[in-house]
């Protein structure tokens, strides 16, 4: 795992279990067992809900990859622990949970 992974896990710790997946020349950030966001090319980028668009609507909007369906947040603001931890603790509540793996 790279430098830019483990400052985006200790940044976010302090919120919640953060573990970081390595997925097709990206990675997959979940937080409590949630996926909110992915890291490409050195950024972090955050799922739109209801609360990253409140808190966030000053960031800037992309796609995380070429491909990709999905616009995110580009998140830079890691020295802010208490937007960190209300962000995230707000995406939890709004996030579908993980869908059970079906029997084999």
């Amino acid at each position: 795992m790279n430098e830019f992974n483990e400052y985006v896990r200790d940044s976010f710790s302090e919120s919640g279990d953060i573990v970081i997946k390595s997925m097709m020349g990206g990675y997959l950030v979940y937080f409590n067992g949630k996926l909110i966001g992915d890291i490409c090319n050195n950024e972090l980028f955050l799922k739109r809900t209801p609360t990253s668009d409140r808190l966030l609507s000053d960031s800037e909007l992309r796609y995380p990859y070429d491909g990709s369906k999905t616009l995110m947040h580009v998140f830079d603001k890691f020295e802010d622990t208490d937007l960190i931890v209300e962000i995230l603790g707000g995406m939890y509540a709004e996030l579908p949970e993980k869908k059970p793996k079906k029997a084999k």
